[in-house]
């Protein structure tokens, strides 16, 4: 996505809830889409935004993935190895709700995006059903990556 509607966006969202646009904010927000598809923990982003801004601090930074997270501009992902992580929030991607899935290699810990979202029926019959609506869902599938199964198979 172009930097300036990113930032647009961002600009329009924090004012919607009466919030201040701050320099921080947007800084933050442009490293995880210039990282996007990255799953970055919050010392990451704080490595990558000291870089060229040393004045940020860490608490800073949780605070704003925090808000960012409650705008629904960032998505949250926690992948049971006890590290939250972060990447840029469906609605900077695409304005229409869409989730992603993650592939974790139980090998490596490489964590690879899956794009195709099939759970669609799923939340419809279960709206239909139990006459309750799903908002958001996570769904993480743990194997063996292609690199790692290779590897298994020629060590054989």
């Amino acid at each position: 996505m172009e930097q300036k509607k990113t930032e647009d966006l961002l600009r329009r969202k924090l004012r919607e809830k009466g919030l201040k646009v701050t320099h921080q904010r947007l800084l933050i927000l442009s490293v995880l889409e210039q990282n996007s598809g990255r799953h970055m923990a919050a010392e990451d982003i704080y490595g990558l935004v000291t870089e060229e801004h040393p004045e940020i601090g860490l608490a800073t930074v949780y605070r704003t993935l925090q808000l960012l997270w409650d705008m629904q501009l960032v998505d949250r992902i926690n992948l049971d190895d006890g590290c939250v992580r972060y990447e840029i929030g469906h609605l900077l991607t695409d304005e229409t709700k869409h989730n992603h899935h993650h592939l974790i290699c139980r090998k490596c810990g490489r964590v690879i995006p899956f794009d195709a979202d099939l759970l669609d029926e799923l939340e419809d019959h279960i709206e239909e059903a139990a006459g309750f609506h799903v908002q958001d869902h996570e769904v993480k599938f743990y194997g063996l990556c292609s690199d790692c199964m290779k590897s298994e198979k020629s060590g054989c």
